[in-house]
């Protein structure tokens, strides 16, 4: 079975003043505090996520 492609998600700003969607998008990956990394398999769901709030992620492989 090959091994799934993943990729690591960094909050790099703060949830504070931004719609509710952006902070219940950052709920559903996982990212709860600023700076915090969660690593998540790359997806098209997750990538959509990703698209959906990138002025506050910075992406990377893992």
């Amino acid at each position: 079975m090959a091994k799934k492609d993943q990729i690591k998600i960094t909050q790099i700003k703060s949830r504070i003043g931004y719609k509710p969607a952006a902070k219940q998008t950052l709920d559903a990956l996982g990212l709860r505090k600023m700076n915090q990394t969660v690593v998540k398999t790359d997806t098209p769901a997750i990538r959509g996520m990703i698209n959906k709030i990138a002025y506050l992620l910075k992406v990377e492989d893992a």
